[in-house]
């Protein structure tokens, strides 16, 4: 199977995603992350106002299959969650890159080890062979 990466976004190599918009950033998990998951159940998301360096833990996705562990790729204080994940966790599975964000952030300037759409084509397609 193959899976959507956009090139528009930045990603890390534990399968979050960023869309870098001035100081702001939408974060989410990528396409594999959730098809590797499979049924989303649960999403725990931080409270707005809350803040973290780039690479921290901010939250965790639970499936039928697995609980896993949400990690920040840049630093700043969370200004946006999407509670509509909370209500409808399928739309993390559904709508991965759109409406299955999860965390608004303004940035603080810092980044975690940042791939591009290709670098992390590359990682997931070593994953899987």
């Amino acid at each position: 199977m193959s899976f959507k990466t956009l090139s528009t976004l930045q990603y890390l190599s534990s399968h979050e995603w960023i869309l870098v918009e001035g100081d702001t950033a939408t974060i989410g998990i990528t396409d594999y992350a959730q098809d590797s998951l499979g049924d989303v159940v649960y999403v725990d998301l931080p409270a707005i106002g809350t803040t973290f360096s780039a690479g921290a833990e901010f939250g965790v996705v639970e499936s039928v299959k697995a609980s896993s562990e949400l990690y920040t790729p840049a630093g700043g204080t969370v200004i946006a969650v999407n509670a509509a994940v909370s209500e409808r966790t399928e739309l993390v599975n559904t709508d991965p890159y759109g409406n299955g964000w999860l965390i608004k952030i303004r940035l603080d300037g810092t980044t975690a080890k940042l791939l591009d759409a290709a670098a992390y084509a590359a990682l997931v397609d070593s994953i899987k062979h």
